[in-house]
């Protein structure tokens, strides 16, 4: 079976880790997730307390931060459409 995904081989050391797309990518999503959660809290949010996840600003920021994460650090992209002629058969 051809999978339609091709991965990077990861750091080998620490420092690598930490200079890599690897670690950087899930990291500004959860910090872009979570500022978008604050700022959904912030303009969106009820004050009723009603709402479970927008009355309060910290499941917002961590809702968001999830939100971030999953859309991030997806393992592959994949489509709905086969890329080639050997994918259908």
């Amino acid at each position: 079976m051809n999978q339609n995904c091709s991965t990077t081989p990861k750091p080998k050391s620490v420092k690598e880790f930490f200079k890599s797309w690897y670690f950087w990518k899930p990291f500004l999503g959860i910090i872009i997730g979570g500022l978008g959660g604050f700022l959904f809290f912030y303009f969106v949010g009820c004050k009723s307390g009603s709402c479970a996840i927008t009355s309060n600003p910290v499941s917002s920021i961590l809702m968001g931060s999830f939100l971030g994460f999953f859309v991030t650090s997806s393992p592959c992209l994949r489509s709905s459409t086969p890329q080639s002629k050997s994918d259908i058969e």
